[in-house]
């Protein structure tokens, strides 16, 4: 974590039991999710006596890049009367840990995507050659067409090129609009 966990104990003491528990739970969300920016716990006594549901209440607030906030709260109803706060605690941080898988898969699965738009954006075939110039042009998936020099062919691969050949290039802007700095010919056709 970016930031150090705030546990904060309302109304009851702190235990050594309950704040091992807490941290154990706690490293268990980051084992899920190693990049968790902030963690805020509030463990709170309600009441001493109350005439129905738990005394305790459990709360938990984590901030995750780039800007997510996730809230998880137990705070027992009527129908669990005493519920013991090791349980509630339980309970609080298996509603965060579903919270935040869900989150990091959604997250992995944009990368993933991302990862598969760039390699389909720098994927392209050979159109024009000019050996004898030590030139040529490829045009990538989207429809650009960019510009070779026989030099960003790796492997030495450009007397082998021929026309239609698949190939994988990184580019950058040239004097003249986009040209390929590097090429790796995956088809030689």
């Amino acid at each position: 974590m970016k930031i150090a966990p705030e546990i904060t104990y309302r109304n009851l003491d702190k235990s050594q039991v309950i704040d091992k528990l807490v941290r154990e739970k706690i490293a268990k969300l980051e084992n899920i999710c190693n990049y968790i920016n902030s963690c805020h716990i509030a463990i709170e006594k309600s009441h001493d006596r109350p005439r129905s549901g738990s005394p305790y209440r459990v709360r938990i607030d984590l901030t995750v890049p780039p800007g997510h906030e996730l809230v998880a709260e137990k705070n027992p109803g009527e129908s669990i009367r005493y519920e013991p706060l090791d349980a509630v605690i339980r309970q609080t941080f298996d509603a965060m840990v579903h919270q935040l898988s869900k989150l990091t898969q959604m997250q992995r699965a944009s990368e993933q995507y991302d990862r598969d738009e760039e390699t389909r954006e720098s994927t392209g075939f050979i159109t024009k050659l000019f050996k004898e110039d030590g030139y040529g042009f490829l045009q990538a998936l989207d429809g650009r067409e960019i510009y070779f020099h026989k030099n960003s062919v790796l492997h030495e691969d450009f007397n082998q090129l021929k026309l239609g050949a698949c190939v994988h290039f990184s580019q950058e802007e040239g004097e003249q609009g986009p040209q390929a700095t590097t090429i790796q010919v995956v088809d030689k056709r």
